[in-house]
């Protein structure tokens, strides 16, 4: 079975608001797939999502208000298929967690997005509502085409 994390720095904003939109696709295909999302910091271990995270979430019918921000532990490259940072510097300490026996496929998420290849999503955290929405749209538009892909 399918299984992605999805990884920023904090896990509070975009790799939580990432995590929501994949189950929400995954849901809405039928696709049986395990999805979490983690961060590269620990200061947030233990909290839920941003406000705004949550509220974007929930404008688009998707509840991420239970989850709560962990830290990437070396298991997780061997637990999940897919490891997808959410920008440049948490794919590259990624690669620098990584275990010698890693089995995962490490990515950035918008390589999964035709012509977004090589980008990164938005950090809304320092921004307003505005910022979070364009979050939003970045991490569905993936969702979408990362769920097909999946789904072959």
């Amino acid at each position: 079975m399918p299984s992605v994390l999805f990884v920023c720095l904090g896990n509070i904003c975009r790799s939580p608001l990432a995590e929501g939109a994949l189950r929400a696709e995954a849901a809405r295909l039928g696709l049986d797939l395990i999805v979490d999302s983690a961060g590269t910091g620990d200061w947030h271990a233990g909290e839920p999502p941003d406000e705004r995270a949550i509220a974007v979430a929930h404008r688009n019918d998707v509840d991420i208000s239970g989850l709560r921000a962990r830290q990437v532990r070396a298991a997780d490259f061997r637990r999940f298929t897919h490891v997808i940072a959410l920008d440049h510097d948490n794919l590259a300490r990624l690669r620098k967690l990584a275990p010698a026996d890693a089995t995962a496929e490490l990515s950035l998420l918008l390589d999964h997005v035709e012509g977004r290849e090589g980008q990164a999503v938005a950090d809304p955290w320092f921004g307003d509502d505005a910022g979070f929405e364009v979050t939003w749209a970045e991490v569905t538009a993936a969702a979408r085409t990362l769920a097909a892909r999946l789904r072959l």
